[in-house]
C-alpha cells in the first residue's frame, strides 16, 4: 500500500464488514462508496469464526462472493487475516489459548484480544488460516496490502507464558549468576537457585502499587517477553503469507503510543507502518501530530497509512462527541501532512449491535448518502482524486530529532520514585509541544537510529542510559551537535540498575554537572526561576546540582537551594550539551526551544498565527506545505516564496497574504 507502483493517489476507505449485512445490502454499499470516492476496504478483519467453524473444516464461500464483488466495483483490498478473535469452538476445546489477568483470573471466551500469545493452539491455527487466506487470495491484483490480527495488545500471564518467560530468561542471560546480578535479586532475600522458581510478575507476586513493582528487573523483562512474544504471532502470520504471496506488503495496524508493546522493535518486522487514530475532541493538535510523528519515525520517514480513524463519533470514549464540521476533513489531512499516503476509517457501515454499534461510520443507520457526515465525506474523496499522486510517497525533512525509548519509558512507570505524578509522555510533549505549535519540523527516534544527520537531538527523561547510548550522544555533541535532555536523566542502565558515581552517570561529562540531590514537590507547591529575564515555575522535580563544567543559565529562587543551578550550559568539543533541571511551564519551553533552534540557524516551515500548523513534505524536488487551521476562525497567513495551492489551483506569489478559513486547508506546492 506505500510505495506500490498500483497505487496512483491517496487511498480513501476503511474496515468494511459485509458479513454483518444481507446481500442485497453489499450492491447498495458499492453505490455508496463510489459516491464518497472510496477506492478501498479492509476485509475480514473479525471473521475467523465464519471462516473455520471447526477444527478441520474452512468455508471461504462468502468471502469469495465479497471479493469478486469489490473487485468488480474496482476496489483495492486490504485483506486481514482474522486472527484479532478466536471461535468459541476453539476456546472451548483448547483452554490453553484463553489468557490469564494480571490478577490471576482465568478468561473465558469473549470480547476480543482474548488468545494467549504462547498459546500452541492460537499459533497452529491463526498460521495454518493465514496460510489459507494467502494461497486463496494473494494473486487477486485488487489485493494491495495484508493485515495480520487486528490492533494487538494486552499481557497475559499463564502458565505457558510463564514456562515460555523461563526459556527467555535463560536465552538472554545464559546462566542464573547472570540473571540474579541483573535483577539485583540480593535484594529481600530473591536469589534463584532453579529457573522453575521464577514465577511471572503480577499482583500474585510483585505487585507493589498502581503501576508500581517491587523488583523492577523481573518486571521490565516480562513487559520486553510480552512484546516479543505478540511479534512472534505476527511474524508467524507474515511468514506464512509470504509462502503464497511473495510480494504485497504486510503490516498490522498499530495504536501510536500504545505502552505495552514497544513498535520501534515492530517496525523491522513490518512492511510498512499503519495505525489507528482515535483522539477526543479536547486534545490538542499537537498531541495528535506527535502520534503521526512516531509513526512516521518508527521506519526511518517512510510514509505511513492511517488505518482508523471515525468519520464522525467514537463509541467507547465517555462522551460520544460528534467531529465538528470540518474536524474529520481537518484531521485527515493532518494525518497526510505528517506522512500518511493513504486515510481510511473505521467502519464503513454501521453496525446494529454490540458495543461498537454507535461508533461513527461513513454509511449511518439511515442507509442513504442524506447525512451531514456522508457529504464531508464525499467532498475529502472528490478531493483526494483532484490532488492524485502530488503528494505520495513525501517524505517529511528535520534537522530536530526527540528521542523516544519504550524501555526507557517502562522503567520510569516502574521506579518506586521520585514522583507518582512523574510520567513519561507527558515529558515527551512538554518538548514536543514546543517544537510542534511554532512550526519546527521534528523527527521522532528510537535510541537506536543514527544522531549524526540532525543538528539538535532532545532526550526528555533520559532515565535509562542504555549501553553505547552515551557514546552516541558524546560523539554527536563533540562533532557539533546539540543535546538537550532534564531531570532524572542517566539514572540506571539497561537492567534497571542504578549507574553509581554520580547522576546523571554516563551523560555526567557530557553535560558538565553532578545532580546530588532531587526534590519531588507535590502538584499543589512550585519554585521558581529567572530566564533571559523572565519569571518561570519550578514544579514536579528539582534536581540539586553542581557545575563541573557547566555553564548556569538560571537559578532557583526559593528554598534551601535557592541560588544554585536550574538550567546549565556545558561546551563539549565542537556543541553543546543543556541540562533542564525541572519541569517549567509551556512558556518556558517555546523560549527555551526557539533559542536552540536560532542558535542552529533552523528555521520554522512558516511564521503562522497561533493554532495555524504547517508541515512540508518533499516529492523528489518538490515542496508540499500543509496549512491546516485548526481555529474556529479564520486567519491570514503570509507565504514565503511562489507555490500553487493543490486543491483550487491557484497561484500564489511569495508575501502574498492568504485567508484560511476555521478548520481549513491549504495544500501549497512549490516546483
Amino acid at each position: 500500500m506505500v510505495n506500490d507502483p498500483r497505487i496512483r493517489k491517496v487511498l480513501y476507505g476503511g474496515d468494511y464488514n459485509p458479513e454483518q449485512w444481507p446481500e442485497e445490502i453489499w450492491e447498495e454499499d458499492m453505490r455508496l462508496f463510489k459516491l464518497a470516492g472510496i477506492d478501498i476496504v479492509t476485509l475480514n478483519v473479525f471473521s475467523w469464526a465464519a471462516l473455520q467453524p471447526s477444527e478441520d473444516v474452512y468455508d471461504f464461500s462468502k468471502l469469495d462472493k465479497v471479493m469478486d464483488l469489490v473487485e468488480k466495483n474496482g476496489l483495492k483490498v486490504c485483506l486481514a487475516t482474522s486472527t484479532g478473535a478466536h471461535p468459541a469452538w476453539m476456546a472451548k476445546r483448547h483452554p490453553d489459548i484463553l489468557r490469564t489477568e494480571f490478577n490471576g483470573m482465568k478468561r473465558k471466551f469473549g470480547s476480543r484480544h482474548n488468545s494467549c500469545p504462547n498459546s500452541p493452539t492460537f499459533r497452529k491455527y491463526s498460521v495454518r488460516l493465514a496460510k489459507k487466506l494467502a494461497e486463496r487470495y494473494g494473486d487477486r491484483n485488487c489485493v494491495v496490502g495484508w493485515h495480520v490480527n487486528n490492533e494487538f495488545g494486552g499481557e497475559c500471564y499463564c502458565e505457558n507464558c510463564e514456562r515460555k518467560f523461563r526459556e527467555w530468561l535463560k536465552n538472554r542471560y545464559q546462566t542464573l549468576d547472570e540473571l540474579n546480578r541483573v535483577w539485583d535479586t540480593a535484594f529481600w532475600g530473591h536469589t534463584f537457585y532453579d529457573w522453575d522458581e521464577i514465577v511471572v510478575p503480577n499482583l500474585l507476586s510483585e505487585y507493589f502499587a498502581e503501576n508500581r513493582t517491587t523488583f523492577q528487573g523481573i518486571s521490565l523483562d516480562y513487559r520486553r517477553f510480552n512484546s516479543e512474544s505478540m511479534l512472534e504471532c505476527f511474524k508467524g502470520e507474515y511468514e506464512a503469507i509470504r509462502q503464497a504471496d511473495p510480494d504485497t506488503k504486510i503490516t498490522t495496524n498499530l495504536m501510536g503510543f500504545y505502552k505495552p508493546l514497544d513498535y520501534q522493535m515492530w517496525a523491522e518486522a513490518m512492511d510498512f507502518i499503519s495505525w489507528d487514530n482515535y483522539p477526543a475532541n479536547e486534545d490538542s493538535y499537537s498531541r495528535i501530530a506527535m502520534n503521526h510523528d512516531l509513526m512516521r519515525g518508527l521506519k526511518g520517514g517512510e510514509p505511513f497509512v492511517l488505518m482508523e480513524q471515525t468519520p464522525s463519533v467514537t463509541n467507547w470514549l465517555p462522551y460520544n462527541a460528534l467531529k465538528r464540521p470540518g474536524v474529520m476533513r481537518l484531521w485527515s489531512y493532518q494525518a497526510m501532512a505528517h506522512g500518511a499516503d493513504a486515510v481510511m476509517f473505521f467502519q464503513m457501515r454501521r453496525s446494529i449491535g454490540a458495543c461498537e454499534k454507535f461508533h461513527g461510520a461513513v454509511i449511518d443507520h439511515v442507509g442513504t448518502e442524506n447525512t451531514r457526515v456522508f457529504r464531508e465525506l464525499a467532498q475529502l474523496g472528490k478531493e483526494l482524486q483532484t490532488l492524485g499522486d502530488h503528494t505520495l510517497g513525501g517524505r517529511c525533512h528535520s534537522k530536530t530529532a526527540l528521542l523516544v525509548d519504550w524501555d526507557n519509558w517502562w522503567a520510569v512507570e516502574y521506579s518506586a520514585g521520585p514522583s507518582c505524578d512523574l510520567k513519561y509522555l507527558d515529558e515527551i510533549y512538554l518538548y514536543y509541544r514546543a517544537l510542534e505549535e511554532q512550526n519546527y519540523a521534528v523527527d521522532i527516534i528510537s535510541v537506536k537510529d543514527d544522531l549524526e544527520k540532525y543538528d539538535v537531538v532532545i532526550a526528555p527523561l533520559l532515565y535509562m542510559t542504555k549501553t553505547g547510548t552515551d557514546e552516541k550522544v558524546r560523539t554527536f555533541v563533540k562533532k557539533g551537535g546539540t543535546f538537550i535532555t532534564s531531570y532524572f536523566s542517566g539514572i540506571v542502565d539497561e537492567h534497571d540498575l542504578v549507574i553509581t558515581g554520580g547522576y546523571p552517570g554516563k551523560l555526567r561529562d557530557i553535560l558538565g554537572i553532578w545532580v546530588e540531590e532531587s526534590d519531588a514537590l507535590p502538584s499543589d507547591r512550585e519554585n521558581h526561576f529567572i530566564y533571559r529575564g523572565k519569571k518561570y515555575p519550578a514544579k514536579l522535580l528539582c534536581d540539586l546540582m553542581h557545575l563541573e563544567g557547566a555553564k548556569e543559565l538560571a537559578q532557583y529562587r526559593e528554598d534551601f537551594y535557592a541560588g544554585t543551578p536550574v538550567i546549565t550550559e556545558n561546551s563539549f568539543g565542537e556543541g553543546k550539551a543543556y541540562y533542564v533541571g525541572t519541569r517549567s511551564d509551556e512558556s518556558f519551553y517555546r523560549e527555551f526551544i526557539r533559542e536552540r533552534m536560532e542558535e542552529k540557524g533552523i528555521r520554522p516551515v512558516l511564521e503562522t498565527p497561533e493554532g495555524v500548523e504547517v508541515t512540508e513534505r518533499f516529492c523528489g524536488e518538490r515542496s508540499i506545505k500543509f496549512v491546516l487551521n485548526h481555529n474556529d476562525r479564520a486567519v491570514q497567513i503570509r507565504i514565503d516564496d511562489k507555490r500553487r495551492e493543490l486543491l483550487t489551483g491557484k497561484m500564489y506569489d511569495a508575501s502574498d497574504c492568504i485567508k484560511v478559513e476555521p478548520k481549513g486547508v491549504l495544500i501549497l506546492e512549490k516546483k
